[in-house]
């Protein structure tokens, strides 16, 4: 019986840290990729406004961005990798290959897929802890420049940008009233201790518009059930994520999709695996152990090398 025929050895999807990661690993050992990314490359790297927990020197999320799309950009002209600004919506893994599934219909195929989707935002809407009517203007965090932060700040959910946002701004004085579900509680001990942060503990949320005036009423309720009503001129949106999961990958009750849940020529890599360890050097490395973890699983001895 003749080999199959691929369109890749590995296909990528996610053209973020992990992904790129993930590319110049497989160009290390010769394996050819299709890299499937709807977006710019670095992804959410592009609003990142400070970088200070990896190696590289880099200072800003964007100049790691164009580091990662010269990397593509070397790859391609190589050989070794082609990049397709597509969106991919489904994988499916067989014992000869595995096949990516994108909103087009086209289907396509390679020897292992490494899904690095990575997240996308969280929204009110989507927070169970949280009631606001529909239509309540919540931009996010990151977006937000100190002298547009009138009045009384309050910001849905304790997601790590705070830290972030508190380093590119090292010089305001503005005060961000962190209201904390216990989800997010073992992310704020890097801001705790700023006195520029009010951290709330909440269990539940109620948003509403004011009978006079402009801004918000935000209603606490506290984690032992004593409500506090607040006056709010400002509500930002810092809330975290949700798993941008594809149409076929095993994921968790939490939503995110384990490495050791996947069928065997699936592989995730980045932020897609957990909530905890949502970090760019971690994405980088495990985007790059992603491909070994396929190359060494069929070219151990005895397998014949790469089917």
């Amino acid at each position: 019986m003749s080999s199959p025929s691929y369109d890749a050895d590995v296909l990528i999807v996610g053209a973020g840290p992990a992904g790129v990661s993930a590319a110049v690993m497989a160009a290390s050992l010769k394996l050819r990729t299709v890299v499937i990314e709807a977006g710019l490359t670095g992804g959410k790297l592009h609003v990142v406004g400070a970088l200070s927990n990896m190696p590289g020197n880099w200072s800003t999320g964007p100049d790691l961005a164009q580091a990662l799309a010269q990397d593509l950009q070397r790859l391609q002209e190589d050989g070794w990798c082609t990049l397709m600004q597509a969106r991919a919506v489904a994988v499916n893994g067989h014992d000869d290959r595995a096949e990516l599934t994108l909103d087009s219909g086209q289907v396509l195929t390679g020897q292992a897929i490494v899904v690095a989707t990575g997240v996308a935002t969280l929204t009110p809407a989507e927070a169970d802890w949280v009631t606001a009517p529909s239509d309540l203007a919540a931009p996010p965090l990151w977006r937000a420049a100190p002298d547009s932060l009138m009045g009384r700040t309050y910001v849905l959910g304790a997601d790590r940008p705070i830290g972030t946002w508190l380093r590119v701004h090292q010089k305001t004085s503005n005060t961000l009233h962190v209201l904390c579900p216990p989800t997010d509680e073992y992310k704020v001990a890097e801001v705790a201790g700023d006195d520029r942060v009010r951290i709330v503990p909440v269990s539940h949320v109620t948003i509403t518009r004011p009978a006079y005036g402009d801004g918000w009423t935000v209603e606490v309720k506290d984690q032992d059930g004593e409500r506090t009503v607040y006056a709010v001129t400002t509500v930002l949106n810092n809330m975290g994520n949700r798993p941008a999961a594809l149409k076929g990958l095993a994921q968790g009750e939490d939503g995110y999709c384990p490495t050791d849940g996947q069928h065997p020529r699936i592989q995730v890599a980045g932020d897609l695996r957990s909530s905890r360890y949502q970090r760019i050097a971690t994405a980088q490395g495990s985007g790059a152990e992603a491909v070994l973890t396929y190359y060494y699983g069929t070219t151990s001895p005895g397998s014949g090398g790469p089917r």
